[in-house]
């Protein structure tokens, strides 16, 4: 059963809140214009983030340096500069995701691949967990898949709780429901019952489940929430690729299910899935979020990476 969008509470029209408003305006107005408009202005705001963000820009520097060794310091520097100019259209991305309409989704060019995989596992009575990575275009092409089959969402909540509201409405237009990180018993029922739900679990984030596991070859703090949402409902895990391409469209790749997942060691499942949003990103490295500080959390008496 789809959930049911948050309601209003007149607290959130007090003046702490504000801020939130006049830029959930600016993200609206950002959704109205044609699709293209943003992005370019976007990529050019981009190359200006890179000279006014210098601590951003060292952390993309550190990144590319441990992921690719094998390149020489032009090869990095050009990705470096490309992934600047990627970043700076991610909120043109986001906005269309959130406050696009129907028609403008509609619009945007997008090629499937895989789609028969998902259908099947829904087919046979499973639930899915559609394993995505941390690129601008994450929840865009992440609607895209809704428009084709009925998704759920994970998601980190808002600090701010009138764009928490709005945001999350927002997303319950197109999603069947959106379920914060620590909603596990929320997410395995809607999984047991036959749902799909989409997540990235590559970002650093701090907690007791999580382990060390191989990213391009570096120990990265991992949550072992795939392995744990796998073993609690029977889901099927899909990899899901996404990346823009040069005519402003995106192609949309599912893979097989992973096979023989979960198994009986938690890092070794999350090792896997490591793996598998290492292709992703080698797909489209200029895509891929390289200003998060993936590496902070060490291993114990490992130094500190950035």
């Amino acid at each position: 059963m789809p959930q049911a969008a948050p309601p209003f509470r007149f607290a959130l029209l007090a003046p702490r809140h504000w801020p939130a408003w006049i830029g959930l305006g600016c993200i609206w107005l950002i959704a109205m214009l044609p699709h293209a408009w943003p992005l370019g202005i976007g990529r050019n705001l981009g190359w200006l983030a890179a000279r006014c963000m210098p601590e951003r820009r060292a952390v993309v520097e550190r990144n590319l340096a441990l992921c690719f060794p094998e390149q020489g310091p032009r090869e990095r520097d050009a990705l470096r500069a490309e992934n600047f100019r990627d970043a700076g259209g991610i909120l043109a991305e986001f906005a269309l995701a959130w406050m696009g309409s129907a028609r403008a989704i509609e619009k945007i060019p997008v090629a499937f691949e895989g789609l028969e995989h998902l259908e099947a596992a829904r087919a046979a009575g499973h639930g899915v967990l559609l394993v995505g990575a941390h690129f601008s275009h994450l929840e865009l092409c992440a609607r895209l898949v809704s428009q084709r089959i009925p998704i759920a969402g994970m998601y980190r909540e808002h600090a701010d709780a009138a764009f928490e509201w709005a945001i999350k409405r927002a997303r319950l237009r197109y999603a069947d429901a959106m379920f914060a990180k620590d909603e596990l018993r929320q997410s395995v029922r809607y999984l047991k019952a036959g749902g799909t739900i989409w997540y990235a679990p590559d970002q650093d984030m701090r907690g007791k489940d999580v382990v060390f596991a191989p990213f391009f070859g570096v120990p990265a703090a991992t949550i072992t929430a795939t392995h744990h949402l796998a073993r609690l409902s029977g889901a099927k895990v899909i990899a899901f690729f996404h990346r823009r391409l040069d005519n402003g469209g995106y192609a949309i790749r599912l893979e097989a299910p992973l096979d023989d997942f979960p198994g009986t060691d938690a890092v070794a499942d999350t090792a896997r899935v490591n793996a598998c949003i290492e292709r992703m990103v080698r797909e489209a490295p200029s895509q891929y979020l390289w200003m998060h500080k993936r590496f902070k959390t060490r291993p114990p008496g490992q130094a500190a990476i950035y």
